[in-house]
């Protein structure tokens, strides 16, 4: 009699799993992905893609979602949701479609804003299927040398200089022959990248299963029991880092990917994540950063939805039932009502629950509870230097160069971050040098005899805060003169590792805290969003911070749902699609993964038979 009840149990569990997963269309298919097609030149058909302006006229009919904010999290959910049957409007309030992905020139000389490079577009990998997805195979990479990045340490007579070097197993072969007395502690981080890559993908299950399901399996110590990954994500690096090693310039490889927040208040496994995401290349889109929101576009587009920009959303619309059903679009004096059954917010969780809901449900205590989990982040400030000269000429080269003052990360940060608005500009311990056009071979085709250089690094907002209520272009000379001395500073320590940089610089500007909230309407000036501090990444707050909010038909998506960066993004936009459809994209893109492995296995299996005969 039980095991007929099991049995039946059983089978109602199977047929209830088949019919979730299957059921439904899926919105990626094999079929969709074609040939990539000649690189559009032509600017103005380009701006026709990337620059479409808002008015009433051009807004879909029958809208069955709203995104606000074209980054590539909000992007990524738009084209998910397109590609599943969906009609879809994506509002940006920038003259440019993109977010963090686009680009801007002047001059002559086109910059990047926000994409440096990424990595995991090795053939069949998973954000290649879905990159090839999201944009139909449209978008080309171009695989950078396996030197992809330097970190360099101290100046001077105590500098020292390290390759990263991507590959499966010359990454960790690589550190071991720079750290030979440290070699266990190099495999150890090795093994924490390999279970951090394994088993990430049960911490984005968290957020899809029922949030009371979730933190039975946290609480009860189940998930625990599944893997370690649960433990290792509230781990903060510099105690990792020491447990592994007393050497301190290895303790800053295992932790340089810089984004505002200390090792001691940071969690291991994003720091061990970054470093793994290039473990089998780094790479950049062929034809500029702009060429992710242009493919996007288009696939927006074909489906019915839109794209439309100077489109700056200044509020969302809740009903007496606390549900949203639109937004406002300021356009001139007046205020454009659009409504939808699904609202989508990738403009971050501040401005989302702070600027975007209704006084009266911003202080709800459900919305402030899903704000006291986060906290601002560090802003950052860029430089861009625009040279009438080729890569040739200047000796740059397409290797990310990370510099840094000292070997103690903590201290370093902590000394900067509480320094006066004073002696900040001069004390800068840290930036990142990047050079887009040597990492683009098209570069010289789009601009001829041009190269360009973005230089990174992370400041207090509250530096530039006596400013913010100034106009953008019209801030006076005291503003003006203030970010020069960190620009200055900035180019200075590049022009030590590359002299020639100097007699050929054209053109510079610099994009303090105050640009950033302009343009791409970061918080506080922050491109990485909200705070990647370790309270953030215990798994019970992982569980927590999910893509639908206190506020019905409302979700959030990008950055602030996983983590940071271009990759972090745009899983944060497969998740938010995933909550919004009610079915997991991720299993469609692990299938389509398996079947293009299975066909490269048969291709290759055909060619040897072949050559046998």
């Amino acid at each position: 009699m039980w095991l007929l009840i099991f049995l039946v149990c059983v089978l109602i569990w199977a047929g209830g799993t088949y019919w979730y997963l299957f059921s439904k269309p899926s919105p990626f298919t094999v079929e969709s992905v074609r040939p990539p097609g000649p690189l559009e030149l032509d600017q103005r058909k380009r701006d026709k893609v990337l620059k479409q302006g808002f008015t009433k006229e051009k807004i879909p009919k029958n809208l069955d979602a709203i995104v606000i904010g074209s980054g590539i999290g909000g992007m990524t959910a738009a084209a998910t949701m397109a590609k599943a049957g969906k009609r879809v409007l994506v509002l940006e309030q920038h003259d440019v479609a993109g977010g963090c992905c686009h680009t801007f020139t002047e001059k002559g000389f086109e910059f990047d804003v926000g994409l440096h490079y990424f990595g995991q577009l090795h053939e069949n990998g998973l954000l290649k299927v879905a990159m090839d997805q999201i944009t139909e195979g449209q978008l080309e990479f171009v695989e950078l040398p396996q030197h992809f990045d330097s970190i360099v340490i101290g100046d001077g007579e105590k500098r020292r200089d390290y390759a990263i070097l991507s590959g499966k197993t010359e990454m960790e072969q690589n550190l071991k022959k720079i750290f030979p007395d440290d070699v266990k502690a190099v495999e150890e981080f090795s093994k924490t990248m390999k279970v951090t890559a394994r088993k990430i993908h049960y911490l984005a299950i968290l957020k899809l299963i029922p949030q009371w399901l979730a933190l039975f399996l946290l609480k009860s110590g189940i998930a625990d029991l599944c893997s370690s990954i649960f433990r290792l994500s509230g781990f903060n690096a510099t105690e990792m880092n020491n447990r592994l090693t007393s050497n301190k310039d290895l303790h800053v490889i295992f932790s340089y990917f810089f984004y505002g927040v200390p090792p001691k208040d940071s969690s291991c496994m994003i720091n061990a994540l970054m470093l793994h995401h290039f473990k089998r290349g780094a790479y950049y889109p062929k034809g500029g950063a702009s060429e992710i929101p242009f493919h996007i576009t288009k696939v927006i587009q074909k489906y019915g939805g839109s794209v439309l920009v100077r489109a700056p959303v200044s509020r969302i619309l809740v009903d007496k039932k606390e549900a949203a059903y639109g937004v406002t679009v300021k356009k001139g004096d007046e205020h454009v009502e659009i409504r939808a059954p699904v609202i989508i917010s990738n403009c971050g969780i501040f401005n989302t629950f702070q600027k975007l809901l209704p006084p009266e449900i911003q202080v709800k205590p459900d919305v402030l509870s899903r704000l006291d989990m986060m906290r601002p982040g560090k802003a950052s400030f860029l430089l861009f230097s625009g040279f009438d000269a080729t890569q040739e000429e200047l000796d740059i080269v397409p290797t990310s160069i990370w510099l840094f003052k000292s070997n103690d990360m903590d201290a370093m940060m902590d000394e900067f971050f509480s320094m006066s608005k004073d002696e900040a500009p001069e004390n800068i311990p840290m930036m990142l040098i990047t050079f887009p056009s040597a990492k683009d071979p098209t570069s010289q085709i789009r601009h001829p005899g041009k190269s360009c250089m973005t230089i990174l690094t992370m400041v207090n907002y509250e530096w530039f805060e006596e400013w913010k209520d100034t106009r953008v272009r019209k801030r006076g000379d005291d503003y003006f003169n203030y970010k020069m001395r960190f620009a200055n500073y900035l180019f200075e320590g590049a022009c030590k590792h590359f002299p020639k940089l100097r007699d050929k610089l054209v053109f510079q500007e610099a994009a303090t805290p105050l640009t950033n909230m302009h343009y791409l309407s970061c918080n506080r000036g922050a491109i990485y969003s909200a705070d990647h501090n370790l309270d953030r990444f215990y798994a019970e707050a992982m569980a927590r911070n999910r893509c639908d909010t206190p506020v019905k038909n409302l979700y959030l998506s990008g950055q602030d749902i996983f983590s940071c960066g271009i990759a972090g993004a745009l899983h944060g936009g497969l998740l938010c699609a995933s909550t919004v459809l009610n079915y997991p994209v991720y299993i469609d893109l692990l299938l389509i993964k398996k079947k293009l492995k299975w066909k490269k296995a048969k291709e290759a299996a055909k060619l040897a038979k072949q050559k046998q005969q």
